[in-house]
């Protein structure tokens, strides 16, 4: 069974960190469902001005942390920042993290992860202008283009996108196998002692 990744946005997110994640998991067969606040689509920011448009796959209400793997939070400074006034946005970001599922957070997106208050004592990134805040709230703060702390990778920018996706691919299968393994132990104690191959 593939996979799923929730992608959490809204107006605003900075377009590479969407589109570019969104395509690399998807080429590695792993699903992906965009949520949002709102219905129909959300505009992304290219750098200096709007972008494209992403289809919304399903309203906030209507995911639950139980049906994904992984979420993935881009950045812009619009996105975010909106989106840390949405509870249900934090509700999911918590829920993730007591599940102890991957969340990875790019540029801006960290700011989700101070406000679900999940950074204390752990090692994270973000954009420049955003690390105070992300010391402030208790996070040991580098600055490498992929930091991961358990179930938390986080990314600077842009230009980090291609390893940032590749830490979520690597988290993911890495879960994968783990599970394999597990199934392989509890299918091996399930059989009788006595059961003998014909």
């Amino acid at each position: 069974m593939a996979k799923r990744v929730l992608i959490l946005a809204t107006d605003g997110f900075e377009q590479s960190e969407l589109l570019e994640p969104k395509k690399a998991l998807e080429a590695a067969g792993i699903e992906t469902t965009v949520a949002s606040p709102k219905t129909g689509s959300i505009k992304g920011w290219n750098h200096t001005d709007w972008g494209e448009s992403v289809k919304v796959d399903a309203r906030l209400d209507a995911v639950d942390a139980d049906d994904f793997d992984a979420l993935l939070l881009p950045g812009g400074q619009m996105n975010p920042d909106a989106l840390r006034l949405e509870s249900r946005v934090i509700e999911l970001v918590e829920e993730f993290d007591d599940m102890d599922k991957p969340i990875a957070a790019i540029c801006h997106g960290p700011w989700l992860l101070v406000e679900a208050d999940i950074v204390d004592g752990r090692t994270v990134t973000g954009w420049p202008s955003i690390r105070t805040d992300l010391e402030n709230a208790g996070a040991d703060v580098v600055d490498q283009a992929v930091a991961i702390d358990g179930n938390l990778i986080t990314s600077r920018k842009p230009d980090d996108i291609p390893l940032f996706a590749q830490a979520l691919i690597d988290a993911l299968e890495e879960d994968e196998e783990e599970e394999d393994e597990k199934g392989w132990d509890e299918d091996e104690d399930a059989l009788p002692e006595d059961e003998e191959e014909d």
